[in-house]
């Protein structure tokens, strides 16, 4: 598991002046922890965290020496100028349920003859820290128009380990056929 370094935050530097020095503000929250924290983290550390890592993500977080397993919770951006303005993290518990997504990822839907229709790519959950799943990939290559894809027939979902959060009969993907734009003349 990735460890990123952060610092406890400088409550004398405003958010926005500190985002102008390279620093992106977040919080640590968790039953295991007497009070959040509020820390700052380098945004090059923040960039790559994003970049790789989903909102469900578990990743070792360092405090000022102290190492805490934590879950990426929520991410906020300037969608205008891709700017991050914060990110809150939930201190995992060994022995603690927690809440969380996983992500859905689709491959090959270049290689199917139908229409790819991806309908629920965050499948809730919750489960032991130990037994949460970042993402599962499907390889849709072969699957033919009139397939349906739900969340209790991927195998990973499956697992008396997690408990979905989500009717299993929920479709995930879905291949429609393609319908051509050839049009019919009308007779008058």
């Amino acid at each position: 598991m990735e460890t990123i370094n952060v610092q406890k935050r400088d409550f004398n530097l405003k958010a926005k002046k500190m985002r102008r020095l390279g620093l992106v503000p977040g919080d640590v929250f968790g039953s295991s922890l007497p009070e959040s924290i509020s820390i700052q983290m380098e945004e090059v550390v923040a960039r790559k965290l994003i970049r790789l890592k989903r909102e469900g993500s578990k990743v070792m977080m360092n405090i000022d020496g102290k190492t805490l397993p934590v879950q990426i919770k929520e991410k906020s951006l300037n969608a205008v100028n891709n700017e991050i303005l914060h990110i809150s993290f939930q201190a995992l518990t060994a022995d603690e349920k927690v809440n969380s997504v996983i992500h859905i990822i689709a491959i090959n839907d270049d290689k199917i003859a139908g229409i790819l229709e991806r309908i629920h790519l965050e499948i809730p959950y919750a489960s032991l820290p130990k037994d949460m799943i970042d993402t599962i990939t499907i390889d849709v290559d072969g699957m033919k128009a009139g397939t349906v894809l739900t969340v209790g027939e991927i195998p990973e979902l499956n697992s008396d380990k997690i408990e979905l959060q989500i009717d299993p009969d929920s479709i995930v993907l879905r291949v429609s056929e393609r319908i051509s734009n050839a049009t019919t003349a009308v007779e008058g």
